[in-house]
């Protein structure tokens, strides 16, 4: 019991010795996030443009084979047998 007090006591000082959080709130204002990100894009003259080829599809996804749908087909019923045996 004494050991579990002193170890109370010291986590105790050791969080007072912290500090107070009173200037957190500072540090976050948008002076001091807003600006550094501004001066970063200041030479910058490009503008965004849209790129209509950006969500285009090439081809369509192949039909997986015989071996590989039976595959998917063994792992979905190994799932379902798991998935079984965790709810009983």
């Amino acid at each position: 019991m004494k050991l579990r007090l002193a170890f109370v006591t010291a986590g105790i000082f050791a969080l007072a010795a912290c500090g107070s959080a009173d200037d957190a709130s500072t540090e976050a204002e948008p002076d001091t996030v807003e600006m550094p990100a501004t001066d970063a894009l200041e030479g910058v003259t490009a503008e965004p443009v849209s790129d209509p080829n950006a969500t285009r599809v090439e081809k369509e996804p192949a039909e997986p084979s015989a071996s590989e749908q039976q595959q998917i087909e063994d792992a979905g019923d190994a799932a379902a047998a798991d998935a079984a045996a965790v709810a009983d």
